[in-house]
């Protein structure tokens, strides 16, 4: 993965000292999701990072999935981050599963509790939080604490072998209940979970703890750096006990930093699955929805979003992304890339009176108008045409200079046209405007004469090819506060999809496919949806407006 953007962080100085310093020759580094959803544009920050320091420093960059929680995962899940991670530009050089190391970690456990590290405790889930204590007042020992090697031994044989229900038993680390860092105080490592797993099946009913089976993991693996974000630090000196207290041959180092918090964004899996569930989205790749399936089925390109990743950087501490700098690097990238096009949203049909009837002529329009390199194409003209309803207004407003009784305008790359008359229907509503062109003021012509003060776009009404354009705004308002007592379910916005029936010009698009761009002249830039589009009809996705106010 290329760096379009480079940038210094704490984390690669960490990485510079200890190659210089002889402590690694060659830095290992991963991605390790949990396969329970498919990954967010927070993940793709976790991505870019890992993937783009291993690429950096000439090392390995891994992809594994930590599935130690059969009861949230699926296949579903594994073969969608596959294809996330690879889209971005992740390319790993090994992938890895938890699951295939469960006979190492259940080697671990046994060695703990030989070790005199580790006991089975039968306490509830309640009980179990009564007794570890709070932030200011240490925890109570369990009363189970104190069984024997032999004990513990053989109830966690029995575990594994399914004689006990679901939270009956518990597998805890034996360390100190008084520590001022409750992730101390006697955590849980392996508990019971009757359900079948995704890749090892029925092998097991036990499983391991996200605590103890990650750093088993990284170990395993020879990762050196073993970077995750910020609500982490508190887990590391549990993730250094357990890599020493297991005997582990390789000591990953673990590094923190901050998570992308961006507004008007949701960046919880459970929220996000949530939101598919109750079918307020239609799936996890609906295009606003901040996945990277549904960035992608928006239109973003993966070097918009690495862009995006490596301009906000690695910080250590918490901040909040406006979302609207993500917006600006698709914009940024698509400038150039896109072909432009004509589509009209909102038609309203305009008749040349003093156009030749039955005639229809050619014109060529700039298919990029900063990239004269992407040539021109020929757009058909004739004497009917559709405009978008906002560019005509029969009592116009002050400083409007598009179409009105009376006034002239130019026609994208065709010809100054003068309103004469407005039809209206019988409840008064304007459904058809007549013009007249001047022949002299073709464009390209070199005519000097009078000038306009607009131009407007245009599709030929006997050549346009129907298609619906898909809007989008935010999915979550950021005006109502969840720290206000408000549910995040409360901050959906119902005006976030906005369908439009409209036509396009047929030269730009007459052999679009899924996911090919276009910057429609005047409403933005849209890519063909992969979904919707079938072959009666295109579904465009704006991708986003082409003007905003945000600054880098």
């Amino acid at each position: 993965m290329s760096n379009e953007i480079n940038s210094s962080n704490f984390i690669r100085n960490i990485i510079i000292e200890d190659l210089d310093s002889g402590k690694h020759n060659k830095i290992i580094t991963r991605f390790p999701p949990e396969p329970n959803g498919y990954l967010h544009i927070g993940h793709a920050k976790s991505i870019v990072l890992n993937s783009g320091l291993a690429e950096e420093f000439k090392g390995k960059f891994n992809l594994r999935f930590d599935d130690t929680n059969p009861t949230k995962e699926d296949t579903e899940y594994v073969e969608s981050i596959k294809e996330d991670v690879k889209w971005l530009g992740g390319n790993w050089d090994e992938i890895f599963f938890a699951s295939n190391y469960f006979d190492t970690m259940y080697e671990k456990a046994i060695l703990l509790i030989k070790k005199g590290l580790a006991y089975v405790c039968d306490l509830t889930s309640e009980e179990m939080r009564e007794y570890r204590g709070t932030l200011t007042e240490p925890g109570k020992e369990s009363p189970y604490r104190n069984r024997t090697v032999e004990e513990n031994l053989d109830l966690l044989e029995r575990m594994r072998k399914g004689e006990f229900k679901d939270g009956e038993k518990v597998l805890r680390a034996k360390i100190d209940m008084a520590s001022p860092n409750i992730n101390f105080r006697d955590p849980i490592i392996y508990r019971i979970a009757h359900a079948e797993h995704h890749n090892t099946k029925d092998k097991w009913c036990i499983y391991p703890m996200y605590d103890f089976a990650h750093p088993i993991e990284d170990a395993i693996e020879g990762i050196t750096h073993s970077i995750c974000t910020l609500e982490f630090e508190d887990h590391r000196p549990l993730y250094d006990w357990i890599v020493k207290e297991c005997e582990m041959e390789n000591v990953p180092r673990q590094i923190e930093f901050a998570r992308l918090n961006m507004t008007n964004t949701v960046m919880s899996k459970r929220k996000l699955k949530q939101l598919v569930d109750e079918g307020i989205v239609d799936g996890w790749d609906d295009p606003r929805m901040p996945t990277i399936s549904g960035l992608r089925r928006r239109g973003y390109t993966p070097e918009s979003i690495r862009n995006f990743c490596n301009a906000i950087g690695v910080a250590k501490s918490n901040s909040l992304v406006d979302s609207q700098m993500l917006e600006y690097f698709i914009r940024e990238d698509l400038q150039l890339k896109a072909s432009s096009a004509m589509a009209v949203m909102k038609p309203l049909k305009l008749v040349i009176t003093n156009y030749p009837e039955g005639e229809t002529e050619m014109l060529e329009i700039e298919n990029n108008a900063k990239d004269e390199s992407k040539g021109k194409r020929l757009v058909p003209f004739s004497r009917e045409l559709y405009i978008e309803q906002e560019d005509f207004m029969e009592v116009p407003v002050k400083k409007y200079f598009r179409l009105f009784p009376g006034n002239e305008v130019r026609l994208k790359g065709a010809y100054f046209v003068k309103c004469t008359d407005v039809i209206k229907n019988e409840n008064g509503e304007v459904v058809e405007i007549h013009c007249t062109y001047d022949p002299e003021t073709k464009s390209g012509s070199g005519f000097k004469g009078r000038k306009v003060k607009a131009t407007i776009h245009w599709v030929d009404a006997k050549a346009a090819k129907s298609a619906e354009f898909r809007l989008f705004e935010p999915l979550i308002l950021d005006d109502v506060e969840e720290n206000e007592g408000k549910h995040f379910l409360e901050q959906i916005n119902p005006n976030s999809l906005k369908v439009l029936q409209g036509f396009i010009e047929p030269t730009a698009v007459e052999n679009a496919k899924s996911q090919d761009k276009f910057q429609f002249i005047r409403n933005g830039f849209f890519t063909v949806d992969s979904k919707y589009t079938t072959d009666e009809k295109l579904v465009f996705n704006r991708i986003v407006s082409l003007k905003s106010s945000f600054r880098l």
